[in-house]
């Protein structure tokens, strides 16, 4: 099967997981978009959700298939948010934000009694880190801040650049209007000493390590799908 067709069998597995009335947080990114598509679909069949949406991009495609939405100010609790990821290593430990929505993402997902994650196998790794670790900053002190995770990312043994994201040549700006640092550590083996670090250093908004925050994933491959459970 072709990467789109694995992407949208997961999508379809993890709708089974919707129940009607459901409170529900909607990810960002290729395969969560094939998840909108296949929920529009359920949506115009009488299923009742009601979801949040982590990005506009995905807020946009949710109103142009009719898709209802409401926002966290209404909804501060969710009952399921179901998302992608760039990276899915031991005992569902993320990395996510390749798109660039990882803040909402990440607020979406604590707001959520569960998170389930879909993927195609190609995500799948036993050390998170070769996929660039999106990290979310403040415009203002921007270098200040890519030096303290330069410092950060010495004391712990990494290496590997800091890039800060552009589009056709510009900087990337987050629906929060923030930059993105894409720290390229090529492996991670403490992601919790990361994670620790990250959130001390005060230009940094949020990154991309989502930590004991994905309850299940959902797996496609060639030879079907899998099913993995955090062991938390």
């Amino acid at each position: 099967m072709d990467a789109r067709t694995l992407k949208i069998e997961a999508a379809r597995a993890a709708l089974e997981h919707v129940e009607d009335g459901m409170k529900l947080g909607i990810g960002s990114g290729s395969t969560a978009e094939e998840f909108v598509r296949l929920l529009a679909e359920k949506v115009a069949g009488g299923l009742r959700i009601a979801g949040v949406p982590t990005s506009e991009r995905t807020a946009g495609l949710c109103k142009e298939l009719s898709v209802p939405l409401s926002t966290l100010d209404d909804m501060p609790e969710l009952d399921l948010a179901i998302d992608g990821a760039d990276e899915i290593g031991p005992d569902l430990a993320l990395i996510k934000g390749g798109g660039g929505a990882l803040l909402r993402e990440k607020i979406v997902a604590a707001a959520s009694a569960r998170m389930i994650v879909i993927a195609d196998d190609t995500k799948l790794v036993e050390e998170l880190g070769k996929f660039p670790l999106p990290i979310e900053v403040n415009r203002f002190g921007l270098h200040a801040t890519m030096g303290a995770v330069e410092k950060l990312a010495s004391r712990l043994g990494l290496s590997g650049p800091l890039a800060i994201r552009k589009t056709n040549g510009e900087p990337f700006v987050t629906d929060g209007g923030h930059l993105i640092i894409d720290a390229s550590f090529g492996r991670i083996p403490d992601t919790r000493a990361l994670s620790d670090g990250l959130n001390s250093i005060p230009g940094v908004v949020e990154h991309g390590l989502f930590i004991g925050m994905a309850d299940t994933a959902i797996v496609a491959g060639d030879d079907g799908i899998r099913t993995l459970q955090a062991t938390r």
